[in-house]
């Protein structure tokens, strides 16, 4: 029975020592400093990087608040670095608390550093440190990413991680700003055939620089805002080849580039407008949705290679100033169908002749689909879709169904009431 209780209390003692040794290096929240954004610039030192800490309070915002309501809701310090993984330790010169990178959900980018030659270096630094995801969100600024992050001031949503969170992603949602995040910079640069297209956003410019544009024509930092919010905005992209940055696309150009890439699904919340084919003074508003995926046929083997995409488009029309009930006059309708293919077919033609003679190589994806044209890994290599794809032949087909047409497909004649 002694032995059998010495056997038992032993058992415990094991048992207790064995939960209790996993929480031997656990940390109290109070006592670390959350890093929620890095932001990366170009130092004066050759050899250095300047990087900056968007630090938030976990503790604002939430219930469990308690005493600490007088904390600001975030901190942030910036200074030079000779190397991007012992940064933590140079920023707790003056961070009292540990530094972690637990919600860490951003990298900011300047444009100037995104386009240096060394860029790639200090992206790859990135991949050393175990507590640097790939999931995270990899944006550009077209400011330096310090002047972003001490300018970034939103009025609705004081907690940092959660701002960031909701804007890009409500950018996804509507296909101005592409899904981009380390994980796949790191995989098109290493594939190395084509362009990676990473979030873009700027401060606003000065309201006597901005050109009269329209809709999503607009690049970061375009857009008109009056009124008291924050001077951020998120629209367009930032293109990069080799994992360099080479230049910028429209949110317009960006919405064209997710419809035309095989991988991407259907867009929840695609809007835009038209103009109206008889009366361009005003524009129809309209919804764009993938029908179902891209037709793509290839034919690489000729002295110039050639591929033809069909893109099965369904539009819903929400709203016509003109009043004219298209269900209803089918003639109408039809022009309208002609109109609006005619057009998105002329502009994505564009942008493929843009890729095709400023960067070389395309942001679609098509290259994983070219690939399969080909027996053997050597002749995919010595076709090289980068030298090839500039001198290809590209046709666009747009086909459109239409949707419905708005909560009220029949409208009233505009003479009638106005008699």
């Amino acid at each position: 029975m002694k032995l059998k209780s010495i056997l038992i209390k032993s058992c415990l003692i094991v048992s207790y020592t064995l939960l209790l040794t996993g929480c031997y290096d656990m940390s109290e929240t109070d006592k670390r400093a959350y890093v929620v954004g890095i932001g990366l610039d170009k130092a004066e030192e050759e050899g250095s990087i300047k990087v900056t800490y968007l630090i938030a309070n976990p503790e604002v915002g939430s219930q469990q608040s308690g005493g600490n309501a007088n904390e600001p809701p975030l901190e942030v310090i910036s200074f030079d670095a000779n190397d991007f993984m012992v940064s933590r330790n140079i920023a707790n010169a003056v961070i009292a608390k540990e530094i972690t990178y637990d919600i860490l959900n951003v990298l900011l980018v300047s444009e100037e550093l995104a386009r240096d030659k060394d860029f790639i270096r200090w992206m790859y630094q990135a991949t050393k440190d175990r507590e640097i995801r790939r999931d995270i969100y990899f944006v550009v600024t077209r400011e330096s990413a310090f002047e972003y992050i001490q300018s970034n001031n939103p009025k609705l949503e004081t907690r940092p991680h959660k701002y960031f969170e909701l804007i890009i992603q409500r950018g996804i949602q509507t296909s101005l700003i592409p899904n981009s995040d380390l994980n796949r910079y790191f995989k098109i640069t290493e594939a190395d055939a084509d362009l990676f297209l990473s979030i873009l956003t700027s401060l606003q410019k000065d309201q006597e620089q901005l050109n009269r544009k329209k809709d999503d024509e607009f690049i970061a930092g375009d857009i008109r805002f009056e009124g008291e919010t924050s001077k951020t905005q998120f629209i367009g992209s930032a293109v990069f080849k080799q994992g360099k940055m080479v230049g910028t696309l429209t949110g317009e150009e960006t919405r064209f580039s997710f419809l035309l890439n095989q991988a991407n699904g259907k867009s929840s919340d695609m809007l835009t407008t038209f103009p109206i084919p008889e009366n361009e003074t005003y524009r129809l508003t309209a919804r764009l949705q993938k029908r179902k995926n891209i037709k793509m046929k290839m034919d690489l083997k000729n002295k110039k290679p050639k591929i033809d995409v069909t893109l099965p488009l369904k539009v819903e029309i929400l709203s016509d100033p003109l009043m004219v009930s298209y269900p209803k006059d089918k003639e109408k309708l039809e022009e309208l169908r002609l109109f609006l293919e005619d057009r998105i077919e002329s502009k994505m033609e564009n942008l493929v002749k843009k890729t095709q003679e400023e960067f070389g190589t395309d942001p679609f994806g098509w290259s994983l689909y070219a690939r399969k044209e080909f027996l053997t890994l050597k002749q995919w290599e010595e076709f090289d879709w980068m030298k090839s794809y500039p001198d290809m032949e590209i046709n666009i087909h747009v086909d459109i169904r239409f949707g419905p047409f708005g909560r009220q497909g029949k409208l009233p004649s505009l003479d009638a009431i106005r008699d």
